[in-house]
């Protein structure tokens, strides 16, 4: 068997892990070897970014469908054509391999097939490609998310499904409780790195080079961590002073979490998530940062199970959402989101919010937080939010137009995030 086999079965059974079984691919390479893991999730989420436009190639190519039992042919050929289409790698190469997989397979009666399917879209490409640039499939969103893009950005929905079709830049933190950013940038450029900062999250440290972070100078020993720049903002946004009681009431994996701490050692933080496996990740990163907080596995909307009566100067609440900001980050979250998820999310940051609110000081701020796009969970809920609670009002960015802080993936080299930061009147 040859050496490009393995990594496509493994690509194919993460696809077949998504899209099947409705597991995340994070969750599927943490547990799968660690030989061909590069190359197989670069096909994974190659194919899972362009599954769409994929789909519909496939149909045009096969003469009929093929069977649920053959699923993981279904998927060879996909990943056969994302690799010719996005010219990834020798075409030749891509053919032989793929086929080569049928036999993996056990499926020889495939051979032939396979070799067919890629051959044709080799010979057929110019005006396959040219067919699919005029149907909705060809910006690789669900048709319930497409729609819902263009109904809430109008004009910007274009420019929201590119970004979510590239590959997201590797941006890091540094763990300024311990390190400067300028010195966190000269022990990577003295690993070979490329560093860039952001103008907007100062401890931010772009890398060129997307590695494992267990390769990054400094990760094992706590002085970074791998972050975004617009989750980095969620911290700087709370503005938590020392002696603040703090409470960060979704906060798995726990890098809000810890950037709190880094920037104020001197809080009294309590972080909650409502998932026990979950938590271990909270624990896992202000071990290795070197960080400490009360940390529990609590459901925040349930307050009268975990809330000992003193109220809070600051909440972060990082709601849970359809993640559809991060996208480009996470290409599975299109085919694992469904419409019915969103709305049970909305209604969980609503009964969130309601739970919290009577929680926060007088004078405290409330800094609510997600990573959607989706203006049902972002501005639409809080302006519901504020017209109930006459003692809130919006402070800090977008609080002129009291619409909060809409962040479209791409812009600033960020994903897409919304922030509304709320003031309890004294």
């Amino acid at each position: 068997m040859s050496g490009s086999v393995q990594p496509r079965l493994l690509a194919i059974q993460a696809v077949n892990a998504v899209i099947e079984s409705r597991q995340n691919l994070g969750e599927f390479f943490a547990h799968s070897p660690q030989d061909h893991r590069a190359f197989a999730s670069h096909l994974a989420y190659g194919v899972l970014r362009w599954y769409v436009p994929l789909e519909w190639l496939a149909a045009r190519l096969l003469n009929r469908p093929l069977k649920q039992r053959d699923r993981d042919v279904h998927y060879l050929l996909l990943t056969g054509l994302f690799q010719l289409w996005h010219k990834d790698g020798a075409e030749h190469a891509a053919v032989h391999a793929s086929a080569e997989c049928t036999r993996a397979l056990d499926k020889s009666w495939a051979t032939g097939l396979v070799n067919a399917v890629l051959r044709r879209f080799q010979r057929e490409r110019e005006t396959l490609l040219g067919e699919l640039a005029t149907k909705p499939e060809h910006h690789a969103h669900p048709a319930w998310l497409l729609e819902r893009l263009q109904a809430d950005w109008p004009r910007r929905w274009p420019e929201i499904t590119d970004a979510n079709n590239h590959q997201a830049p590797l941006w890091l933190r540094a763990n300024s409780s311990r390190i400067s950013v300028e010195d966190t940038i000269k022990k990577l450029e003295d690993g070979g790195f490329e560093c860039q900062r952001h103008d907007q999250a100062r401890e931010a440290i772009r890398v060129r080079q997307a590695v494992p972070v267990e390769k990054l100078p400094g990760f094992n020993e706590g002085l970074l961590s791998v972050q975004d720049p617009a989750a980095q903002l969620a911290a700087h946004y709370l503005s938590a002073e020392a002696g603040h009681r703090v409470l960060d009431a979704c906060a798995a994996p726990g890098g809000k979490t810890s950037h709190i701490l880094e920037l104020e050692p001197q809080v009294k933080l309590l972080a909650l998530d409502r998932n026990p496996d979950r938590m271990g990740l909270i624990n896992e990163n202000l071990s290795r940062l070197g960080l400490q907080c009360d940390a529990r596995c609590a459901d925040a909307s349930a307050p009268r199970d975990w809330w000992d009566g003193q109220s809070f100067d600051r909440i972060l609440l990082d709601a849970p959402c359809s993640a559809t900001g991060v996208i480009r980050r996470h290409p599975e979250i299109r085919h694992l989101r469904t419409e019915k998820q969103v709305m049970q999310s909305v209604g969980d940051q609503k009964r969130l919010l309601h739970a919290l609110w009577p929680l926060l000081k007088s004078g405290g701020i409330l800094v609510y937080a997600t990573c959607s796009v989706l203006k049902e969970e972002n501005h639409e809920q809080i302006h519901e939010f504020l017209a109930r609670y006459p003692e809130a009002s919006l402070c800090g960015p977008g609080s002129g137009d009291g619409t909060g802080r809409q962040i479209l993936p791409g812009e600033d080299e960020m994903d897409g995030f919304y922030y509304a930061l709320i003031r309890k009147s004294d």
